[in-house]
């Protein structure tokens, strides 16, 4: 993105500081995002033992389930504080000019970024993320994350409750299941770190994950070149 920036001559934007992220969102997040990289390591290292065989594999097991119920319980209060603070309209696109909107910030991805253009969606406390961000949660926190935990625990508990894993296709379906999804949410940490760095700076997406306050493009003035 420097690169770009320099040939094509960097476009200088206002920005003001504003609070958008409370405490909880910022703890609901941190632990999110430390609970799927544990799961993803100590996924791996259960699924290749022979390639890690440093590391107990009974210890990699029960630390895999600790987390595992502790992502699940995360998400579940994460359900709870969103609907009753109504901040559940974070997650929801508005319907109207959806085509459009996803179709510019898409552009804003692949194109614009690297010009320096200024952000097809203005971001805010009421605002918090455009129409993409929106459908992607909403398909990992309402799809992809509950089949995890419902694939995760019918293969914990498949000796507990044989006849339950049986009817969900038994280990051969819910291990491939299981690891596909794992490798889905993989892609989208890397995705999600590397779309971090799409700020005024690399680093100012995740400072502000960490104190609350983002800068946010002032579209009120007019940006300089």
């Amino acid at each position: 993105r420097k690169i770009t920036s320099k040939k094509l001559g960097h476009i200088k934007h206002n920005y003001r500081k504003e609070y958008i992220y409370d405490s909880y969102e910022r703890l609901w997040h941190w632990l999110q995002a430390s609970s799927i990289i544990i799961l993803l390591v100590t996924g791996l290292i259960i699924h290749k033992p022979h390639l890690f065989s440093i590391f107990s594999f009974a210890y990699m097991v029960e630390v895999h389930n600790i987390v595992g119920f502790i992502l699940f319980a995360n998400a579940a209060l994460a359900l709870f504080y969103n609907l009753a603070s109504g901040e559940i309209k974070q997650y929801i696109p508005e319907p109207k000019g959806f085509i459009g909107r996803s179709m510019a910030q898409a552009m804003y991805y692949t194109k614009g970024v690297f010009e320096g253009q200024p952000h097809p969606e203005e971001k805010s406390r009421d605002h918090k993320m455009n129409v993409l961000q929106q459908v992607t949660y909403l398909a990992i926190l309402n799809i992809l994350l509950p089949a995890q935990v419902i694939t995760g625990i019918l293969i914990w508990g498949a000796q507990r409750w044989p006849d339950i894993a049986d009817m969900a296709g038994g280990l051969a379906i819910l291990g491939p299941l299981h690891t596909l999804i794992a490798w889905t949410f993989a892609t989208f940490i890397v995705m999600h770190v590397y779309l971090t760095t799409h700020g005024h700076t690399p680093t100012a997406g995740i400072k502000a994950m960490i104190s609350g306050w983002d800068d946010v493009e002032d579209n009120s003035s007019k940006p300089n070149s």
